[in-house]
């Protein structure tokens, strides 16, 4: 099957580098969100992107150009019904994936592929939600989505090859690389990233080091680019305490048992860069530690 149209549920984080990566491989893509200023800000900030990579001489103006003119929006999801494959990258809650997927069924055509950007919930789960759970699987991009190179490819119980392949061909097309997970909690990078990160909210909480000396001895002692608790503001201690709690659910294990601080942080609405405060305070010209 032939995939041309893409739609992209969700204009966030996630949502905006989706688009912002299909669009420029020549795929048309139909960006869905219920407020529009999301959508407004989400096309600014992939114009804002292609600028980036066309000042770092990575692409011309003329693509830049062509990518933008890909892009179209809409606040309506039936909208989305005329596109070839779907890619849900909504907020990670499944009440919430599950609504958007019952209301946008009824209006796809009968070879419309249903994908998830979920990083944690079961594939099976929600394709047996859907009239076309051989049609759906989980496609996990990496954030930031134009600059990091995997997408995880995750096939529920009933997912067809041709399906697969499909999506695959997506991947591919995008310049990118593919793994392919099974689907059990969190996949293949959180199932071993996120209690990484856990663990040294943990090593925090007990006292053994500071946020500083935690992520120096990561990134030097471990060669890691940043370090867990840097990371973890960066993705969102929300996203992090969702994902372990996904795991201690899904798996029944002690070991995945969430940290007591990320719990209270979150709390607190400390949810890292995108609140302005979480293991650090971005407030000022550098971020500083908040323990």
């Amino acid at each position: 099957m032939e995939i041309k149209r893409i739609g992209v549920i969700g204009a966030g984080q996630m949502g905006n580098g989706i688009a912002h990566v299909m669009a420029l491989a020549g795929y048309e893509v139909v960006l869905n969100d219920i407020s529009e200023e999301a959508l407004s800000a989400a096309v600014s900030l992939v114009s804002k992107n292609l600028d980036r990579q066309v000042s770092k001489d990575r692409i011309s103006e003329d693509e830049k150009q062509a990518a933008m003119n890909r892009i179209s929006t809409t606040l309506k999801l039936p909208e989305l019904g005329a596109t070839d494959l779907v890619i849900e990258a909504a907020t990670e809650r499944e009440t919430v994936k599950q609504a958007i997927f019952e209301d946008l069924v009824p209006h796809l055509q009968p070879h419309t592929i249903l994908t998830s950007n979920t990083s944690s919930i079961s594939i099976t789960r929600l394709a047996s939600r859907t009239d076309r759970p051989e049609k759906f699987m989980g496609f996990h991009f990496m954030n930031p989505v134009p600059v990091m190179q995997l997408v995880e490819l995750i096939r529920g119980i009933a997912t067809n090859e041709e399906t697969y392949k499909a999506c695959l061909g997506v991947v591919e097309s995008l310049g990118k690389s593919a793994a392919s997970a099974e689907d059990f909690p969190a996949f293949i990078v959180n199932r071993i990233l996120i209690p990484m990160i856990n663990e040294a909210v943990y090593t925090l909480y007990e006292g053994v080091g500071s946020v500083k000396s935690i992520d120096t001895s990561m990134k030097l002692g471990a060669n890691h680019p940043m370090g867990p608790l840097e990371l973890a503001d960066f993705i969102g201690l929300d996203t992090c305490l969702a994902i372990m709690n996904v795991l201690h659910d899904g798996l029944a294990d002690t070991k995945y048992r969430p940290c007591p601080l990320l719990v209270k942080y979150v709390e607190a609405g400390w949810l890292g860069r995108k609140t302005q405060r979480g293991f650090y305070d971005y407030r000022g010209e550098t971020p500083v530690p908040t323990r």
